[in-house]
């Protein structure tokens, strides 16, 4: 991407030579509006009865959708199915190093060698119903292994290092695991390390070779080390007859990180995963977009986690391939440009740095910011009038090089686990030139229970209705939301959601009423076109001195709309009469900023340090939220701009990507407590 705005110079160069007929050609010929799924200005049914509750206009007579076809009931049935599909064509591609081309199994070969998995797992002493532990990075193996699973009606329960060494030994015990496959030696090594906490895990299959140190740590405490190929060739040499798992059966327990306390083990069965499935391939056909084994999905978000596991899901159900990254973030957009997917999921997080990389290099001159915003306002237009193309004379001018970036081929992407802004989106739409669609749910409903329709150009909503869910909005009179205003905490009820959590009846409880409908937590508001629009968040709330209560997460999301900010975190406490806050700066933003305002330049910490640095934050954030309506109590009064952005790794955020409120808490006590000694 770095050489993106040298091309935008290039460009101009030929623009300025076209013709104006040849110009009027590129710019109004070509792609009709995209076929709609259903009116954009209708998109929802609301039925009667004392819920209002919504349901998608794909529901005849407003019936749920569970299933399509009494012969696709379960994942592995989904399988076979994409098998058919795709003539037994490829499936799962991986690179066998950075410099070897990606390799592929065809449907058949995962089929043969998830048979042969399964009767190993048999054979060590796995019965139907077994919790497998999954602990491995996204790879064609993980993916064998859970067909193994659900040929063999068993359940699998992934692991990943972001849960942290305790929680991984809460799930390894809750569960009753007594068998992991790993991929790594190091993740071996974490298990080995805990094993007093874990007594019951008894035998480990490695994917790499085992390591003569886990090897000898794992005799001392007598758990069994199988290398991965040994156990498939154990399977092959002693088949078992398939005991294929049924609709109700339980295909994960899928541990959601949260963002305080132990993890919880989300119970979901095949049906629960298969049912939103079928509904967004409903809603793609319906818009002209089928999957087809044409297809191809980069897989490199985290299949321990529900979004990533509908994507795939959604892919060989519709006999299209996955490609693996190799599993290092840093070249993971060398695997795009190889692989060149044509579906790409993704999350706010990473389609935020596209947006600000490509912003930033537009700006770099007048001219070129004057050459790109023409390319986003021509566009745009057509966005409006239903029309997503890659074919403009803006694309072969102004957005080729980002298209190239990502193989080239994309044509749908989707964006799931957290909000992502209306100026991104559009940007998206615009530049990428393929329909962007925002999803929105959470592990409890397998994933996903609304999705915005193709070529619906709106921002800032995350669509009606799956047709296998109703969504409803109920009472939060603390926070003055109320249901006859369209406004309220979503809930869901319908194929999709979860049996409860693993062995907690209480939490289970807590999320899941006596009408079955699950309360998620967040508020939503209807409008009048049938979407959905989230608000605000039920959960992170607390009271100021005052007795007035704070949802921090409308303030943070306010304030993230300076240029100047990265992230933020609002911190209030009941004793207190006043917020503050953290916040990261965008230091592809700061520095140029600062040195032609203050004329100060430095490294990332001596910036966050400065005291002109950060009286330029707060009074940007201020008026920001001044426009945006929020009251003076809602205003942090005080700032501590920190020089590192939260993340996964440092533990500031959860696996899919939102502030653990708690730990920032902790991690920023000192700064907490000097900026209310100052405001005191």
């Amino acid at each position: 991407m770095e050489d993106y705005m040298k091309f935008i110079g290039a460009g101009a160069v030929t623009l300025g030579a076209l013709t104006t007929a040849t110009a009027y050609y590129f710019f109004r010929n070509g792609t009709p509006p995209i076929h709609l799924a259903c009116d954009l200005k209708n998109q929802a049914k609301v039925l009667q009865g004392k819920d209002c509750a919504r349901v998608s206009r794909f529901c005849k007579d407003g019936k749920l959708l569970v299933y399509i076809d009494e012969e696709v009931r379960t994942l592995h049935d989904a399988f076979r199915h994409g098998a058919r599909l795709s003539n037994d064509g490829p499936c799962l591609g991986w690179k066998p190093s950075s410099s070897e081309p990606y390799q592929w199994l065809s449907y058949n070969e995962v089929l043969s060698k998830a048979a042969n998995i399964g009767a190993a797992l048999k054979k060590h002493g796995q019965t139907a119903g077994a919790r497998i532990g999954i602990y491995s990075q996204n790879r064609p193996e993980y993916c064998i292994v859970e067909q193994a699973c659900y040929m063999y009606s068993m359940t699998i329960v992934p692991l990943y290092d972001t849960l942290g060494a305790e929680s991984c030994s809460f799930i390894l015990n809750q569960a009753e695991i007594n068998l992991v496959i790993c991929d790594k030696n190091t993740k071996v090594s974490n298990i080995l390390s805990r094993m007093k906490e874990t007594p019951k895990v008894k035998k480990i299959v490695v994917m790499e070779e085992v390591s003569g140190e886990n090897k000898n740590k794992a005799q001392e405490f007598k758990v069994e080390t199988i290398q991965y190929k040994d156990f498939e060739k154990l399977g092959s040499e002693n088949p078992q007859e398939p005991n294929l798992a049924k609709p109700d059966d339980i295909a994960v327990v899928c541990y959601t990180s949260g963002t305080t306390g132990l993890p919880k083990g989300a119970m979901l069965t095949h049906e629960n995963i298969l049912s939103p499935v079928l509904s967004v391939c409903q809603l793609f056909t319906a818009a002209g977009y089928n999957v087809t084994n044409e297809d191809c999905l980069i897989s490199y978000l985290p299949l321990a986690h529900s979004y990533e596991r509908l994507c795939e899901v959604t892919t060989y159900i519709n006999g299209a391939k996955i490609g693996f990254f190799q599993g290092d973030v840093k070249t993971l957009m060398d695997d795009i440009k190889e692989l060149q997917p044509t579906v790409f999921p993704s999350v706010p997080r990473l389609l935020n740095r596209v947006y600000d990389k490509v912003v930033a290099g537009s700006s770099a001159s007048a001219f070129k910011k004057m050459l790109f915003d023409m390319a986003m306002n021509s566009k745009g237009e057509e966005l409006k009038k239903g029309i997503i193309r890659k074919n403009s004379l803006w694309d072969k001018l102004i957005f080729k090089k980002l298209q190239q970036s990502l193989g080239g081929k994309v044509r749908l992407i989707t964006t799931g686990s957290a909000p992502l802004s209306p100026k991104v989106l559009h940007f998206l739409r615009c530049c990428v030139g393929c329909p962007v669609l925002e999803g929105y749910g959470q592990t409890e409903c397998s994933a996903i229970c609304s999705l915005t329709i193709p070529g619906d150009c709106e921002s800032g909503t995350v669509g009606p209705p799956l047709s296998c869910n109703l969504l409803k909005v109920a009472d939060v009179p603390d926070m003055n939301y109320f249901a006859k205003e369209n406004k309220g905490e979503v809930c869901v009820k319908g194929a999709n959601v979860f049996k409860g959590y693993l062995k907690d009846p209480e939490k289970t409880q807590e999320a899941l009423d006596d009408e079955g409908w699950l309360h998620t937590g967040d508020i939503g508001e209807w409008l009048p076109n049938g979407t959905l629009k989230i608000i605000d968040r039920k959960k992170h709330i607390f009271k100021l001195a005052q007795g007035e209560y704070i949802a921090p997460e409308k303030i943070e999301n306010t304030y993230v709309r300076s240029p100047l900010i990265s992230q933020f975190y609002v911190h209030g406490d009941s004793l207190k009469s006043c917020l503050v806050g953290i916040v990261v700066p965008d230091y592809d933003v700061l520095p140029k900023f600062v040195q032609e305002k203050f004329d100060i330049k430095g490294t990332h910490e001596e910036l966050a340090a400065n005291k002109d640095v950060k009286k330029a934050i707060l009074e940007s954030i201020t008026d920001i939220g001044k426009k945006a309506g929020l009251t003076s109590l809602e205003q942090v009064k005080d700032i501590y701009v920190y020089h590192e952005l939260f993340s996964v790794e440092n533990g500031l955020l959860t696996p899919t990507f939102k502030a653990k409120r708690n730990e920032l808490k902790q991690f920023f006590a000192k700064q907490i407590e000097e900026m209310y000694s100052k405001l005191d």
